[in-house]
Formats: C-alpha cells, sequence, structure tokens
C-alpha cells in the first residue's frame, strides 16, 4: 500500500509558498548556494535603491489634476534627501512658505488627504491613485468636505498633523511609502490622525500597512479607510482606542459613510 503521507520536502514546499520570507534557503556545504545569494543581494538592492529614490511630484500632481482633483504642493523642512534621510524631525513638520502657501487653502474639513513618498517614493508612485480614487468615489456621495489633496516632498507620517492642524480638518490621512523590506520595496501605507496637531503620537493614529497587490488590495485598503474614517468622526478618535472592524462590514455598508452622512 502506497504511503500517501507528506514527506519533509514536501512539507517545506508547502511552508515557503505561504510567505515570501526567506524560510529553508538551499545550501552548499557551510554555506548558501549561489542562487540565494544573488536572490537576497538583489532584494537588499532593490530596497536600498527604493530608500535613496525620489518621487516625480510633476508627474503625480498632473496624474491628480487631469482627474479633476484639486491638489497642492508643499515641502517639509528637509532640504534634501540626505537631510531626510538624516534629520527624521525636519521630514515631521512644513518649511515656512509652504505653511503660509497652505494657509490660503485652510477652511472647515472633515478629511484632508496627504501624500507623501516617504521612504520608498515607489510604492506611492504605484499605488496611491488607485485607492484615493476609490475611497474619493465613496466619499463624493456623502456630505464630507474633503480639503484639497496634499502632495508633499520629503515628508514622513507626522507631517500630516501640521497640515491638517494648518488646513482645519478634523481627520488627517497619510498615504505614505513605507520602509522597504526584502520582500516588499514598494509597500504603501496609511496613517490616520483624529484632530490633527503639532505632537500627536504615534499611539494616536490607525495605520493600514503593506498596502499592494501581493499585500492588502487597493479595494480592501479604501474599505478599511472609509470605516475607520466613519468610526473615527463617529467616536471622536483614533490610535490605541479605535479597532479596525471593517472586515464584519460588507462593503458599501460602512457606518455614517453613507448619502445621509
Amino acid at each position: 500500500m502506497a504511503d500517501d503521507r507528506p514527506t519533509p520536502l514536501d512539507k517545506i514546499a508547502i511552508l515557503r509558498s505561504a510567505t515570501p520570507a526567506r524560510i529553508f534557503l538551499p545550501r552548499a556545504g557551510a554555506a548558501l548556494t549561489t542562487r540565494a545569494t544573488l536572490d537576497f543581494q538583489l532584494a537588499h538592492a532593490e530596497a536600498r535603491d527604493a530608500v535613496e529614490e525620489r518621487l516625480d511630484a510633476d508627474l503625480l500632481f498632473n496624474a491628480l489634476t487631469s482627474r479633476g482633483l484639486t491638489a497642492v504642493r508643499v515641502k517639509s523642512a528637509a532640504r534634501d534627501r540626505r537631510s531626510f534621510l538624516l534629520r527624521p524631525d525636519l521630514g515631521r513638520k512644513l518649511d515656512d512658505d509652504s505653511r503660509e502657501h497652505l494657509k490660503a487653502f485652510a477652511g472647515d474639513y472633515d478629511l484632508s488627504f496627504v501624500i507623501a513618498e516617504g521612504l520608498s517614493a515607489r510604492a506611492i508612485a504605484r499605488h496611491v491613485i488607485p485607492v484615493l480614487e476609490t475611497a474619493l468615489q465613496s466619499l463624493g456621495q456623502t456630505s464630507w468636505k474633503i480639503a484639497p489633496i496634499v502632495l508633499a516632498e520629503q515628508g514622513r507620517v507626522a507631517l500630516g498633523d501640521d497640515i491638517g492642524e494648518t488646513l482645519g480638518a478634523r481627520l488627517v490621512a497619510v498615504f505614505i511609502g513605507e520602509r522597504p523590506g526584502l520582500s516588499s520595496p514598494d509597500s504603501m501605507g496609511v496613517y490616520l490622525t483624529f484632530a490633527p496637531r503639532v505632537g500627536r503620537t504615534d499611539a494616536e493614529r490607525n495605520c493600514l500597512s503593506n498596502i499592494r497587490p501581493q499585500g492588502l488590495s487597493y479595494a480592501d485598503a479604501a474599505h478599511k479607510l472609509l470605516y475607520l474614517c466613519s468610526e473615527a468622526r463617529r467616536r471622536q478618535l483614533t490610535g490605541v482606542d479605535l479597532k479596525d472592524e471593517a472586515d464584519t462590514l460588507p462593503s458599501g455598508e460602512l457606518r455614517a459613510i453613507d448619502a445621509k452622512s
């Protein structure tokens, strides 16, 4: 009688298929095989390139305005990529000229969307438009007042606090390129903060992470973001006290995100 039980090699293959992590790598004697070594070096190089790349802000700005969206360009206090990487504090605040420019767009807004390249410009270039369009399409059927979209160069997550406070928004959602990993150099995150103001902490935000085709899909990301926006406005908070329960509601049935909201 044939033994149909999986062999150790079969079990390893199953585990490998379940994760992009480097597990059970092949070896040649005491070292990794040449292919495994080269694959690692390529992934490491892609991660380094992603951190160093600059966002094509002109191209993205044109992509936004060509869709009929009002967009505003600003810069953080980091003057170049090197200072952005070495001085995280500079990427968390607007430069003086940008703050003055942004004041002209201040108003009474429910939500402000901010786009910043963060540590992966390619993540923003590849993923921000589909997620943003899906979210705006749903919000367009509501009474929510949406601020002009802010495209921020050399920005970190906390820059959204400065921008949201300057604009007068009750919520700010920052789309940002996440720190590249060895299996995901183009992962995008969204950070949501209620009552943004300079000095907010990460404990006061909600984060959606690993947005890309191989991770959290565009549709699921927009669905979760709208749920969190709805609950944040209803409960007047974000952060550790606001849990993501979007998966418990069917798409299109998010509380307070409807024609009457």
